[in-house]
């Protein structure tokens, strides 16, 4: 069985194939990149210090100033699930969480905090958890004989 050759520092070279030499231009038009050195006739991208940004459209109205820009989109806006009291009748048991919710599919995904509103009628006395109640819909629980609870 022959001796592996040691890897080091000294004796480590590019995998085969992975480099290759950069092109020469300008040397002449039987190199294949001669005379315009591979820019093409003239226009903007032929000429020194060409750099032209991404987003640049020749001078055509660009995309962002044509498209239409219309009121306030606060940056940090708290998106929120909403849940009317009336959805209530779909949860068996007299403990609701989003958790509950969630698992009900009365709410998408536990990572917007839950709204309580008062559209509908508590089904029976509920002890209901939420980020958040409507003033009706705590009035209308704690009528009905539950009680509502905020989460922090």
């Amino acid at each position: 069985m022959a001796e592996r050759e040691r890897i080091g520092l000294d004796n480590l070279s590019p995998a085969d194939g992975s480099r290759s030499a950069s092109k020469r231009v300008g040397r002449g038009h039987g190199s294949g990149l001669g005379k315009t050195s591979g820019r093409g006739h003239k226009g903007q991208k032929a000429r020194s210090g060409a750099s032209i940004p991404a987003w640049f459209e020749g001078g055509q109205m660009p995309l962002y100033r044509r498209t239409p820009k219309r009121g306030f989109h606060p940056r940090n806006r708290r998106e929120w699930s909403i849940v009317n009291l009336g959805d209530l009748e779909r949860v068996a048991g007299d403990e609701i969480d989003p958790q509950v919710l969630r698992e009900h599919g009365l709410i998408g995904s536990l990572k917007h905090p839950v709204k309580i509103l008062a559209r509908g009628e508590p089904p029976r006395a509920l002890t209901v958890r939420a980020h958040a109640f409507s003033a009706a819909a705590r009035e209308k629980i704690e009528a009905a004989g539950g009680s509502a609870q905020v989460i922090e």
